[in-house]
């Protein structure tokens, strides 16, 4: 498959770049696996938590047309569900049997009761289950990533993560797992997962509107780590209209959620963007931002934000 093929070129005018297209480039990730930096996120497929009900055919749609349109990397967890779906399920419904390029990664640690109440994260021994859990849900024998997703706890504790990481290195050597991450970690954290085991990928919030993890993002380039930001496009953040945010997008005729995806390519060659939607538009617009080519001048802006 070319490159063409797996990143379309935008319709004319949908975005200004600067010569060639290139996309979003590649990662190397445990420097065994070849995807693209511009990923897919699961967790809006099923709908908001605590609803409204999601849409089985929109949710599979949009699932396969995230792979048509180039996304080779799926960010999913067993606890993304609202009262009537699950991501797992379908993605599983969407895509399986799972094309051979195509990598899965998944999360375990926090558990979510039935009601969608985050209410504990999940003891060592518990770790098992979850990991379990989702190979019955994806129907998978082996997971392609899994993170260990921690809590941070209020007084700036940091919570050791060393023992339950443990236990996800030997599920690794059982072959229930390729590859290991982590996910909402300090960079102390990281280095105590990196001590038991191979570390692939870090997964934490980091935005054009929130760059608080810079000196971590830059830390996994330097390691060959990939770090995947969640709330990349705002998150908590009511909406990207931020004056140099709007400014850079109208340059470039582009949305300003292309430029946050965008901003996160350039900003570092660890970072591989994962975007979730539940809206074929939506998913089109994100992965058209895969060509959007921001300068020297647009990254001065967008640094300088806050």
């Amino acid at each position: 498959m070319t490159s063409s093929e797996i990143f379309p070129t935008p319709d004319s005018g949908s975005l200004s770049t600067t010569g060639a297209t290139p996309g979003p480039g590649v990662f190397e990730l445990g420097g065994t696996v070849t995807i693209p930096r511009l990923g897919f996120g699961a967790m809006q497929l099923p709908g908001r938590w605590s609803g409204p009900a999601g849409d089985t055919a929109k949710a599979v749609a949009v699932a396969r047309r995230a792979v048509e349109l180039g996304a080779r990397y799926i960010d999913t967890a067993a606890f993304y569900f609202s009262p009537t779906h699950r991501a797992n399920d379908l993605l599983r419904e969407a895509l399986f049997p799972y094309p051979p390029d195509v990598t899965i990664a998944t999360k375990v640690g926090p558990l979510r009761n039935e009601t969608g109440e985050m209410y504990a994260e999940a003891r060592p021994d518990q770790l098992r289950g979850e990991v379990e859990r989702n190979l019955e849900d994806l129907g998978v024998d082996t997971l392609d990533l899994v993170h260990l997703r921690v809590g941070r706890l209020s007084g700036g504790v940091v919570e050791p993560i060393g023992e339950r990481f443990a236990v996800l290195a030997a599920l690794r050597e059982e072959g229930l797992i390729r590859q290991l991450g982590v996910s909402n970690v300090t960079s102390g954290q990281l280095a105590e997962a990196r001590s038991i085991a191979p570390v692939a990928a870090v997964q934490n919030r980091f935005g054009v509107l929130d760059q608080a993890d810079a000196a971590l993002v830059d830390e996994c380039a330097d390691a060959g780590i990939a770090y995947m930001p969640f709330f990349a496009l705002g998150g908590g953040h009511t909406d990207l209209c931020e004056q140099n945010l709007r400014k850079v997008s109208e340059r470039h005729g582009a949305t300003v959620h292309q430029v946050a995806i965008a901003w996160g390519l350039a900003r570092s060659p660890s970072i591989v963007q994962i975007p979730g939607t539940a809206s074929l538009a939506h998913l089109e617009e994100n992965m058209a931002a895969g060509h959007l080519v921001l300068d020297e001048d647009d990254m001065a802006l967008l640094g300088r934000l806050g």
